[in-house]
């Protein structure tokens, strides 16, 4: 029985290399358009639904990709120019109930997340292999995250929130 909360597993780190490099650079290039996919054709009432009892809406799944992904790009640049810096923290969940979560519909965080992703891979395509080492703090983990690290966690991320609603799409044969 696959546990909904994690269709594709937990988030397993991966050593350096450019095997990995590659795969992950890819994942984050091509998430907006693997998410488009996976959204399409869905009516509102579909959108409205949970992907799990309890968890979020494939509406509010796509807004939330569309916020944790603005503040990995900006954690990736902090990274990048700053030494060690200490990464903001938020409130996913309170970030669902704002109204622009609520109003807007989810082709205003799709093409956010076109641009978004575009910038991001282009920025980080050509770090070299001892910019992946750079490191941020983060404070509520109390620990150290190198620029590597989080291009595997956000990687997985994007394709744990798709399978989300992929997951959902087939239970429920949409």
């Amino acid at each position: 029985m696959i546990d909904p909360r994690y269709p594709i597993g937990k988030f397993q780190p991966q050593p350096f290399s450019q095997e990995q490099k590659e795969k992950w650079l890819l994942d984050i290039h091509f998430l907006p358009e693997e998410l488009e996919r996976a959204v399409n054709n869905l009516d509102e009432a579909q959108l409205h639904t949970p992907y799990r009892d309890g968890g979020w809406t494939l509406h509010e799944v796509v807004h939330h990709l569309a916020d944790s992904h603005m503040n990995a790009y900006c954690r990736f640049k902090l990274g990048l120019t700053e030494d060690k810096p200490t990464i903001k923290p938020y409130l996913e969940n309170a970030w669902t109930l704002l109204e622009d979560v609520k109003q807007l519909p989810i082709n205003v965080s799709l093409t956010l997340l076109h641009a978004l992703h575009q910038r991001w891979y282009i920025a980080i395509r050509n770090f070299s292999d001892e910019q992946w080492m750079r490191e941020v703090h983060h404070p509520e983990s109390k620990r150290d995250m190198s620029l590597w690290f989080l291009l595997g966690m956000y990687a997985w991320h994007g394709k744990h929130h798709t399978a989300h609603i992929t997951s959902l799409r087939e239970q429920k044969n949409w």
